[in-house]
């Protein structure tokens, strides 16, 4: 931990506008932390000003710190959802923070299926109705720029194609499946089941229900 900081800030000292050494940073801090830990809660929120300061819309920095707040690692279910959704709400179109509630959604799917188990059910899918699914088709896929992809394009799209899936959107799911080509993420189709036997299920499904 101490030898990895330290080379952290030795980039952000050489590169002092690059956010990348801080998004590391906020990775450590999720690793090393202890428990909902205050003092260290307050070293994250300097690390995303630094970044925040440096790159406002950066893509890892947003995951690192949504991640952080999981349950699973140091935040709550309503900590979580809040913050995604007040960053929505700032976000400019066409940016991939968009897709930000539907990782939340899918890692609430994911830590009920653990602690409750069969009583959750897969039958179960949060996805049926929600309005994030329609916020990121909205504010993020009708906006972006489909000749220039950022670099983890396919995971983000692989997220908006499995919440139209499931709320049985197969229509709009087939123009996002299609930007995918064959391209699988195994999260979050593996929150649901068999990844691959689920991707190519409902891309068949989409690809059905987008036939002229």
């Amino acid at each position: 931990m101490e030898q990895a900081w330290e080379t952290c800030d030795a980039v952000a000292e050489a590169m002092p506008s690059d956010p990348s050494p801080y998004v590391v940073m906020l990775a450590l801090t999720r690793f090393h932390s202890p428990p909902r830990d205050r003092e260290w809660r307050a070293t994250v929120r300097q690390l995303w000003q630094q970044v925040e300061q440096r790159d406002p819309w950066n893509r890892e920095a947003h995951h690192e710190l949504l991640t952080y707040m999981f349950p699973s690692w140091h935040g709550t279910g309503g900590e979580m959802f809040h913050w995604v959704q007040e960053r929505c709400t700032h976000a400019p179109r066409g940016l991939p923070a968009h897709v930000l509630p539907l990782i939340a959604l899918a890692e609430s799917h994911r830590q009920r299926m653990e602690v409750e188990g069969h009583r959750y059910g897969l039958t179960v899918h949060p996805w049926t109705d929600n309005p994030s699914t329609w916020q990121a088709w909205d504010n993020w896929w009708s906006y972006r720029a489909p000749n220039r992809p950022h670099a983890a394009f396919h995971e983000d799209a692989n997220y908006l194609a499995h919440a139209l899936s499931f709320a049985n959107r197969h229509r709009e799911a087939g123009e996002v499946f299609d930007a995918i080509g064959p391209y699988a993420t195994d999260v979050p189709w593996s929150y649901c089941g068999d990844a691959l036997l689920l991707f190519n299920r409902h891309r068949a499904w989409a690809v059905k229900a987008s036939a002229p």
